[in-house]
This record gives structure tokens, sequence and C-alpha cells, in this order.
């Protein structure tokens, strides 16, 4: 389980110290070498950068070998430190010994030497700071995934213990779910109370850590999981065999089974986060004479706000304020009861075909879509992305059925699926089919076809 959280991080992890370490290398040079260090590197057979990139690789491989990829946030000092040192040994022998075999009397020994050294007090430092930076990050809830364990026996409790050791990784151990035992006398609800407590709060994942008597939960909590669109990870133990296919990591002691239940692949996610960040705040920046003079016209119609904000229901429950252009009069929302009748959508959500609230303004924002501009800054925090389903209030998540709540498993999306292909559809059931669709079918293709597709959509009117 910790092992799939970290893949990410050790990659950036190697990748950021073998850059440091090339950068480590230049000035090191530069300081050693004095003012002909560039051309001290080419006499010894090879440009500078050439020696810079080879002593990065190096450095990061050893990184690897040693096994100092690990982001194990309970190291003591003396223990880093220490793998940090064998670590240069290592390289430092392993230079030693190729600059023998190839005879390069050009290469400074001392210059090895002091390189080494600085590299060790560096790599300390940078650790250190490392660990410091995420510890803070997630006390920040920058990150964080909040869980519930399943099941209250001793493996149960050995499972969250490791979980909450782990405060860099990002876990959060919200609350267990159980009968009351020796070991945890108090549980914050029985079982078959799971479905209500996951729609109450924010869970991002369930860990099913069952006694022997508590099994029988297991292929309920698992049909839950998946129609909520949330990771189940299964504590094995010997008889357990009812579950099948994901993959088997492991958690301290106990080897966990980990079934996601919707998009997993940690890069490509990664990457869907830094283009939300460049395409936001370019938008934002480009578009910025379009949006102050949207914001004045607004305001000329009738003096009021310019802004309409709004709580909505992020990824897997959670509650941000959305921002758009205002295309109704100030007081909608206090008339929103006298319209219900006419609402033309077969399901919880509400639209009006010729909503009398809407502006002049409003309506021409509305039929190009220019009201959503705004909905950058809320991807520029990470509470939307530039493509996902459509966000939810949440009088219309109450009235969700089951099936419907999985539509919650990824950001809410400025555009997507739903909103280039059906915007017209007077059947909830299918804006729902079509987000589900684009969260099983999900890539970083289909989010850049969905946003070639979104800018004629909006030139037409459609």
């Amino acid at each position: 389980m910790v092992h799939h959280r970290l893949r990410l991080l050790r990659l950036a992890l190697l990748l950021a110290d073998g850059f440091a370490a090339a950068v480590l290398f230049v000035l090191v040079s530069r300081f050693r070498l004095g003012q002909g260090w560039t051309d001290a590197w080419q006499n010894a057979g090879g440009p500078w950068w050439m020696w810079a990139v080879a002593y990065g690789i190096l450095w990061a491989g050893t990184e690897w070998l040693q096994e100092l990829d690990q982001l194990r946030s309970r190291w003591s000092f003396r223990g880093e430190v220490t793998d940090i040192l064998r670590a240069a040994l290592v390289l430092a022998v392993s230079v030693f010994s190729i600059l023998f075999l190839v005879h390069a009397p050009q290469v400074s020994r001392t210059f090895l030497v002091i390189l080494f050294t600085t590299q060790v007090v560096f790599s300390i430092a940078q650790r250190r700071l490392l660990r410091s930076s995420l510890v803070v990050a997630r006390n920040l809830d920058i990150g964080t995934r909040n869980l519930i364990v399943l099941g209250t026996g001793p493996m149960a409790v050995s499972v969250a213990e490791l979980l909450e050791r782990h405060v860099a990784l990002g876990y959060r151990v919200i609350g267990h779910l159980g009968a009351p035992s020796e070991e945890c006398p108090v549980a914050m609800a029985p079982l078959d109370e799971v479905e209500s407590i996951v729609h109450r709060g924010v869970v991002d994942e369930v860990v099913a850590a069952f006694g022997p008597d508590e099994l029988a939960y297991l292929e309920p909590v698992a049909a839950l999981c998946h129609q909520e669109g949330k990771r189940l990870r299964v504590v094995l133990q010997p008889g357990l065999t009812a579950m099948s296919g994901g993959r088997v990591e492991t958690l301290g002691r106990h080897e966990i089974l980990t079934i996601s239940n919707g998009p997993d692949r940690l890069m490509g996610m990664a990457v869907k986060r830094l283009l939300d960040i460049v395409i936001a705040a370019l938008v934002l920046i480009v578009l910025s004479p379009v949006l102050i003079a949207i914001g004045l016209a607004v305001w000329l119609e009738d003096r009021g706000p310019v802004l309409f904000r709004q709580e909505r229901v992020g990824r897997h429950g959670r509650l941000f304020t959305m921002v758009k252009f205002r295309t109704m009069v100030p007081n909608a929302e206090e008339q929103l009861a006298e319209l219900a009748s006419e609402n033309v959508i077969s399901g919880p959500a509400f639209k009006l075909v010729d909503d009398p609230r809407t502006t002049r303004t409003g309506r021409l924002l509305r039929r190009t879509s220019l009201d959503e501009l705004p909905q950058f800054w809320n991807v520029l925090l990470g509470q939307m992305s530039v493509v996902g389903p459509r966000p939810p209030i949440r009088a219309e998540v109450a009235g969700y059925d089951l099936w419907h709540r999985r539509r919650l498993s990824m950001k809410p999306g400025v555009t997507g699926l739903w909103q280039v292909s059906a915007r017209l559809e007077a059947e909830f059931d299918r804006w729902v089919e079509l987000d589900l669709r684009y969260i099983d079918r999900w890539s970083l293709w289909l989010d850049l076809k969905i946003m070639l597709r979104t800018v004629p959509a909006m030139l037409t009117g459609r």
C-alpha cells in the first residue's frame, strides 16, 4: 500500500537528486578548478556537461542500489547519515576503480574527494529538508488522502498505526468502523453503517482489515467501493481467497490487496495536474483583458456583484466554492423555489429552458460559456480540473442514486465529455453515463480531444 503511494515520489526523488548532483558537480568544479574549469574537463576527455550528467546519473543510480529512494519517514538521523555515507563510499570506490582501469590521470583525485565529501553534506541536508517539507504539506492538508479502517481487531489496529506513522506520505486515518474489541473498545460505528459514513464525510480509500468473524462484510464493502469509485485495500490473511484482481502490496508485515475503482495512473494524473496549472495560469493571464471587460459588462447592467459564488461538491465529497461570472439577477437564489416546478431535467439536477432570472448580458455569456472562465481560478487552486465531470451542488448529491456517486471519484471539470456531447440532454442519468464513460476511459489523449471539442462547442453555442 505504501509502496504504491511511493512510486511517483521515488521517481521524482531520484530525478531531483540526479539533477542536484550534476549542479553540485559544476559548482565544485568552478570552486576547485578556477576560471578554466570548462577547459580542464575538455582536456580530460569531453565537455563539462557530459561529465556533470554522468556524475548525476551515477549518484542517482547509487542511491537506487542503496534504496535511498525509499522515503522511510521514521528514519533516525543516524540511520539516514549512515546510508548516505555508505552510498558515497560505494560511488567513490566505483569511480576510483574506473579511473584506474581506464588510466585517466587528468581527473584530479583531490577534486573527487572534495566532491564526494560535499555530496554527503548536501544530501543529508537535502533529505532532511524534503521530509520536513512533506510533513508541513500534510499538516496543511496538501495531498492528504482520508481513509477509514474497517475492523477493530489487532490486525486493523496494527495497519492503522503503521499508516499514521507515515505522516509524510499523506495518509490520514479518520476512523475505525467495526464491533468493539479489547484492542479498540470504542468504535466509531458498526460495519452496517459504512455506506452512510462514507456519504457523510470525505473518504478517499477504504481499508478492510477484517477479523475471521467479520469476513461476511467483505463482499458488500467491495461492491460499495466499486459503485462509489473508491480504492479498496484488503489486508490478506490465511483462508481469505474470495477477492481477485488488483495487486498485492506490502505494509510492514502485512500483505494488502489493492483494488482501484477508477483511474490509477500516478504519472498520468500528475501530468494532468501539471497541465491544469499551466492551462489555468495561461487562460487567466492571456484572457485577463477579456475577463475585465466581461466583469465590467456584468456590473454595468444592474450594478450587482460581478461574480457568482456557490458551494459545490468536489472529489470524494470535498466542498469548495466555485466562482463564475454572474448571469442572473442578484436575488436569483431566492426565486429558485418558485421555479422548481418548471425544471426540465429528469433527475436531481435543475435546469430551465428559458430562465426568467437570467440577465441580458447573462444570456450572451451562457450561450458562449464565457461565464465559466473564472472557474480556472478553481483549477489553479486544485479544486477543479480543466476536464472532468460537472461539479454538482450538495442538494443534487443528496438525491443521487448509489451508482451516480461514482462521478465524484474524479475532480470536477470546467469542461467535460457531457458538456461537449449532450449539454441539451434532459435525462440526468444520461449525463452521469457520459461522466462515468469519461472516468472509465480516462487518458491524457481523451482530455486533449475534449478540450479541442470545447472551443467549437462554445463558438456555436452548443
